[in-house]
């Protein structure tokens, strides 16, 4: 898939690829990548919109992350499990593509613990392993529409440009050096992947913004409600990273049944009981060739 098209990765669509059998919850890759050190003063950053005849910095850092993972090898380009994945991811991509100026691409990476994540440029990440754990559809679709929203809301790019306050002038030196702005940001993003860290703030609008989203792509909004109940009776060793960073759960579940309630037309259709939900189930051991 190229980082001008949107969707979800599909099988056969990469050459380069090596195959193997990956039992389920093994360990065989881990999300600690080493983070280049850029000696840099912390200043406070002035962003200025780049010029239309150069890709912006967000697809920049976006394809920086993909190749960085793709180097790694944690890129899932076939398996299965994409079978399940890409008709929801779809409905969602295309729901939300009108809110973001970049397409958005949904990959499958192997990984133990189950997560999701998204980057700057449209990129969304969903372990195999989440795959397994969510209970129905709806918890997915909410899983998958909140990351989405982090995106439309560039809560990513803000946050490492605020952690990392790079300077105009600093960056333009490092540049001479040999890495581009982008690639700097990107080096400060892929050392965060499992934990970025968002303020109560943008987690909350994210839930409320990805609620919606799932509305108009006629998901059950419920269903993230119903992933936080299921996290909160999970054995703490399977709570998803996606969450452990995160303001507390009956918070979030508060605040959506509120927005429920303030916008009765558009949920008041949905169902609130979780039976109503559609199973959601995967093939084990699914065998997955990974993107090289």
């Amino acid at each position: 898939m190229s980082p001008e098209t949107g969707g979800v990765w599909r099988p056969g669509r990469t050459p380069h690829c090596q195959s193997r059998e990956i039992p389920m919850f093994r360990t065989t890759s881990r999300w600690w990548l080493t983070a280049l050190s850029v000696a840099i003063a912390p200043a406070v950053v002035v962003i200025h919109a780049a010029p239309k005849s150069q890709p912006d910095d967000e697809l920049q850092v976006g394809q920086e992350v993909f190749n960085e993972l793709k180097a790694k090898g944690e890129i899932v380009a076939s398996s299965p499990l994409y079978d399940s994945l890409t008709p929801i991811a779809d409905a969602i991509g295309r729901t939300a593509q009108p809110l973001y100026n970049h397409p958005f691409k949904f990959y499958l990476v192997h990984e133990q613990q189950p997560n999701a994540f998204s980057v700057p440029g449209g990129n969304v990440y969903v372990t195999d392993s989440l795959l397994y754990f969510v209970k129905n559809t709806e918890e997915l679709a909410g899983t998958l529409c909140h990351e989405v929203s982090h995106t439309i809301h560039h809560d990513s790019m803000s946050l490492i440009e605020k952690e990392r306050r790079l300077e105009r002038r600093e960056i333009g030196a490092a540049v001479l050096l040999g890495p581009t702005r982008a690639h700097i940001l990107a080096i400060a993003l892929i050392g965060k992947l499992h934990s970025l860290g968002y303020s109560r703030e943008a987690e909350s609008a994210a839930d409320l913004t990805g609620a919606d989203l799932c509305a108009d792509a006629r998901y059950n909004p419920w269903g993230l409600v119903w992933l936080f109940q299921d996290f909160d009776a999970a054995d703490t060793a399977q709570v998803p990273q996606l969450l452990s960073d995160h303001p507390s759960n009956q918070h979030r579940v508060e605040a959506l049944k509120q927005h429920f309630r303030e916008h009765s037309p558009t949920f008041g259709s949905f169902s609130a009981d979780a039976s109503s939900a559609k199973p959601f189930t995967v093939p084990k051991d699914a065998a997955t060739v990974f993107l090289r």
